[in-house]
């Protein structure tokens, strides 16, 4: 690794020398540390963004080189940057934060010097002095000798590069990045400008979940020379000899009108005086091409790249101003910010400035300016903590991420499971649209179209399987109550835990709607867990279609992403309390509170809990449901606190998940947790900080803020004393959302010793 690589967590203080933000009482942006996460499979980037953005640049660092420790090709690399890595190959334009599999990472732009080199297995280099903040990114390209610096709008991206003297080049590359797609296409305008679209998806290896992003591409300086590259055939026999491409890139000197292919590129060449800047502007869309240039003429009229960064920390100290923490260390501030920021990059936008956007599932496009499409759905994850902390801190946003879903539905017919680009790529278990929507709407959200909502969720949860894409085993479920084991290494119970959260929200919502038929059947549904209960393991266990348990269990089997029967990713023990909505059912299932406790403790004690896996995430709040035992939650959340989240680039226990362990971390420092979807009811525990504000939306909301005090706060503080909401004492560790926004608050009094 190059000893000279670095980063700045607060090049902030920089930009805060040239552009004051008196309208901000702190400069919150300054805690943000983009560089957490970008190394430990976290697979967050450092590169800029706006807050639900679609447009971020990243330094792809991630092209097969052997001074990268991981690659595109290799150990699951699902970003465009891992901090570990050392040679980067150009900054790319389209990206996703914190995902589990390699996708976008494209329409990638390098600046070189010297001789034409387009072979990215040949041009990459060295990055030093890397700085990083909201809106903001810096390196410098050792081997060219460039100082690369990037900012984004909402839709656009800017680049500036500091070039030395002599020839320089900036390399518009359409065959790398991280889809596992291949095609491009592209088209000269002008010596200052190029457009075109490339092909991306195959997310997660879903072959349908293909879909093409539109680019135009301006730069602030008339290229001497340009031109095309493609990458040709190797030609069989004695052609290969006579042709001097075979099987290499073909550079085209005279050729301006459109290419296509697979390993394609466009290369402009500049003549540069010693330190002299060049920008480039990148305009996308997911319509069109004019789109992506109307996007960037709105957004970017001119270049300028003080007023870009500038609008984009503004827009980030708006955002991240909701919250505002007191007390804790400059490491507690870092974490804390740093997960909010990560938090609101996905879901993100997809319509362009004049509304329009591709309809889900269909070659439409839909036009939308009442309200903001929302696009990268990962809902298997982000039901959990994600979208119950936009519902309270950005019903705005929230509220347009559940009118997206239910226009999902019109638009195709089906609500979303993991949505990205208007394509359904199919990951992950279960029916997780139902659980956002349902719970949103019981938090208090009801501005969207509930009635179509709760149409489109019926249709999901009451389908025969043979028209069901939701639910194909819905018969036999919908029959026994259960998916039954019949395939070697299969996710039978994962998939039915989830089926019995989304079914236990759709209850409690027709129960809110009077509509009691279907509440009464959906919960009785929802109480199938039950048939997996083995007494003899007090664990889940796969069972078969004639009723039996499957021969052979090992529940420690699924460990490290080991094949395992029945379980995704996972064993029976990190599934085996993934209960949320009866855990004072499974509570008497496991014999009584002693015997749950101790198994509780089981899990934590023998390292059977996985912090990075989203079944588990409410383990350390479990110990809540018994009288006595809450001290145990309160020192549990806080050991993972401390364990798992830190302010290095490995500082998250794996991958992000599109913001989902960052919430979490949000939760847990402010001392209150959703722990059941479908129940609008957060589970306390002591807070990091000595005071935290939330302001609240007047629109949405009937208080304008929340205060979360705490008496003695300290690291050694961490056991809660005693409780009170609108001063009054509160009597268990449960808190109403309702109760929670009525009262203005919590003020926690601490203390070392835990109260048993």
């Amino acid at each position: 690794m190059n000893q000279l690589k670095s980063f700045s967590l607060f090049i902030g203080l920089i930009v805060l020398t040239a552009f004051p933000y008196s309208s901000f009482s702190q400069d919150l942006a300054s805690y943000v540390n983009p560089f957490i996460g970008t190394s430990n499979y976290g697979a967050t980037f450092p590169g800029p963004v706006m807050p639900w953005g679609m447009v971020s640049i990243v330094p792809y660092n991630v092209t097969p080189h052997p001074e990268n420790d991981y690659s595109n090709t290799d150990r699951w690399c699902s970003n465009p940057y891992v901090y570990n890595n050392n040679i980067m190959t150009g900054f790319s334009h389209v990206n996703l934060s914190g995902v589990g599999c390699p996708d976008l990472g494209s329409i990638i732009l390098m600046p070189t010097t010297g001789k034409l080199e387009v072979d990215y297995k040949k041009y990459g280099t060295p990055l030093s002095d890397e700085s990083a903040s909201p809106g903001y990114y810096s390196a410098f390209l050792d081997r060219y000798a460039i100082k690369a610096e990037a900012s984004t709008t909402k839709r656009t991206g800017i680049n500036r590069f500091t070039f030395p003297e002599g020839q320089a080049n900036i390399l518009l590359n359409l065959g790398l990045g991280l889809t596992n797609e291949s095609g491009a296409f592209v088209k000269m305008i002008s010596d200052t400008e190029v457009e075109g679209y490339k092909l991306l998806g195959t997310f997660c290896y879903n072959p349908d979940a293909v879909f093409p992003v539109f680019f135009v591409v301006k730069f602030s300086k008339p290229a001497i020379k340009r031109g095309y590259w493609k990458k040709q055939p190797q030609l069989p026999g004695t052609r290969h000899q006579w042709s001097s491409t075979s099987g290499k890139y073909k550079i085209y000197n005279q050729y301006f009108r459109e290419l296509a292919g697979d390993q394609i590129g466009a290369w402009f060449t500049f003549n540069t005086r010693q330190g002299e800047i060049i920008e480039a502007k990148v305009g996308i869309s997911y319509v069109s091409i004019e789109n992506a240039r109307e996007n960037l003429n709105v957004e970017q009229p001119d270049f300028n790249f003080e007023e870009t960064v500038q609008n984009a920390r503004e827009e980030w100290n708006n955002q991240l101003s909701k919250i505002e923490v007191e007390g804790g260390s400059k490491d507690d501030r870092t974490k804390f910010y740093t997960a909010l920021y990560h938090t609101l990059i996905h879901p993100n936008i997809l319509q362009d400035v004049n509304g329009e956007y591709p309809a889900m599932e269909s070659h439409d496009i839909k036009t939308n300016k009442e309200s903001d499409r929302y696009t990268v759905f990962s809902l298997w994850d982000t039901y959990r903590t994600v979208h119950p902390f936009l519902t309270l801190v950005y019903p705005k946003q929230q509220t347009d991420m559940l009118r997206s879903m239910v226009d999902m539905y019109k638009e195709n017919g089906w609500l979303p499971k993991w949505e990205l680009y208007s394509r359904e790529t199919n990951v992950m278990e279960g029916d997780p649209a139902l659980i956002v929507l349902c719970d949103s709407w019981l938090r208090g959200l009801h501005n969207f179209d509930i009635e179509t909502a709760y149409e489109a969720m019926l249709k999901s949860a009451n389908t025969p399987e043979k028209d069901n894409i939701r639910r194909p085993q819905n018969d036999f479920y919908m029959k026994h109550h259960y998916i039954a084991f019949q395939d070697s290494f299969d996710n039978s119970v994962s998939e039915a835990l989830e089926f019995y959260i989304a079914d236990y929200n759709l209850s409690q919502l027709a129960k809110a709607l009077g509509n009691k038929s279907d509440h009464k059947r959906l919960y009785e549904r929802s109480l199938g867990y039950k048939k997996y209960f083995d007494p003899q393991y007090n664990l889940l266990r796969p069972v078969e279609k004639n009723g039996s348990f499957m021969p052979n269990f090992n529940p420690f089997q699924g460990r490290n992403f080991e094949p395992v029967h029945g379980f995704h990713e996972g064993n029976s023990w990190q599934y085996s309390f993934a209960i949320p909505h009866d855990i004072k059912g499974l509570i008497k299932l496991m014999g009584g509170n002693r015997h749950f406790i101790n198994q509780l403790q089981t899990a934590f004690r023998d390292s059977l809990f996985d912090m990075s896996n989203e079944p588990d995430m409410n383990y350390p709040y479990l110990f809540n449901f018994v009288k006595g035992e809450e001290w145990r939650t309160q020192k549990t959340v806080r050991d993972c606190i401390n364990r798992y989240f830190h302010t290095q680039p490995h500082g998250l226990p794996g991958n992000d998940d599109t913001g989902t362990m960052s919430a979490w971390l949000l939760y847990s420092m402010m001392g209150f947790y959703p722990i059941t979807p479908g129940d609008p009811v957060y589970t306390l525990t002591s807070p990091v900080f000595n005071k935290i504000t939330i302001l609240l939306d007047k629109n949405y909301y009937s208080n304008d803020r929340i205060i979360i005090d705490s008496e003695n706060n300290s690291p050694e503080n961490i056991y809660i004393q005693k409780m009170e909401s609108n001063g009054k004492p509160l009597k268990n560790y449960f808190i109403s959302h309702e109760e929670l926004i009525q009262n203005g608050g919590i003020k926690f009094y601490l203390t070392k010793t835990p109260r048993k």
